[in-house]
C-alpha cells in the first residue's frame, strides 16, 4: 500500500494530461486533450478529507484537427469566448485504500455545474532526481455532455447522430509537494 504525504501540492502540467473521448458517427472514437490547465490539492492524513481543484482553459482543446477544434471552441460546444474556464472542485475523496479511490466533485462547463464522480488509481509517491516530492494519479469518469448545455449534433443518413452524448474524461496527473 502506497502512502501519500499530507500537505499542499501543485499539479505539474508538463507531466499531466487532461483527455477526453467521444463516440463519433456511432462507429469510432474521437480523442482530444486540453493543453492548458492548473490544479492544486491539499491532501489530509487520511486522504478522505482532501481538497482538489483544477481549472482547464476551454480554448486549449486539441483534437489534432484545426477545423474541429474551432467548432468545439465555438458557441455550438464550449463557447470558450463566454465560458473560458472549465472548473473542478472536489466535494470528497472516499474509499482510498492506498491504491484506489473515488473523487466526487462539482464540474462546471458553459456555466453549468454538475456533480461527477471519478474512479481513480494512486500511482504512488517518490522523490525525483531534482529533489521534488511527486505523487501520481489516474482517474476516469463519464458525463452526459447535454447536461452541460453541449447539445449540438447532426443526424446521420443511415440513422443515429454524429456525436454521442456520453463523454469519457480521463486524467493522468502528477502533483509536486509545495515547500513548507
Amino acid at each position: 500500500m502506497a502512502t501519500l504525504t499530507a500537505g499542499k501540492w501543485t499539479m505539474d502540467p508538463s507531466h499531466s494530461e487532461a483527455m477526453f473521448s467521444v463516440r463519433h458517427a456511432g462507429i469510432s472514437r474521437v480523442r482530444g486533450t486540453f493543453e492548458e490547465f492548473t490544479g492544486s490539492a491539499t491532501f489530509t492524513e487520511d486522504v478522505n478529507g482532501s481538497v482538489i481543484e483544477a481549472d482547464v482553459q476551454a480554448a486549449s482543446i486539441n483534437t489534432r484537427n484545426d477545423g474541429r477544434d474551432e467548432h468545439l471552441r465555438g458557441e455550438d460546444f464550449f463557447d470558450a469566448e463566454n465560458h473560458p474556464v472549465l472548473k473542478f472542485e472536489s466535494l470528497e475523496v472516499t474509499n482510498f485504500d492506498g491504491e484506489e479511490f473515488q473523487l466526487k466533485g462539482n464540474l462546471t462547463m458553459r456555466g453549468v455545474t454538475k456533480e461527477v464522480t471519478f474512479k481513480g488509481d494512486f500511482g504512488g509517491q517518490t522523490v525525483d532526481p531534482f529533489g521534488l516530492t511527486r505523487a501520481g494519479f489516474e482517474a476516469e469518469t463519464e458525463i452526459s455532455r447535454k447536461e452541460f448545455g453541449l447539445t449540438w449534433n447532426a443526424a446521420l443518413e443511415a440513422g443515429g447522430v454524429m456525436v454521442s452524448d456520453k463523454v469519457r474524461i480521463t486524467l493522468d496527473v502528477s502533483f509536486t509537494k509545495d515547500e513548507e
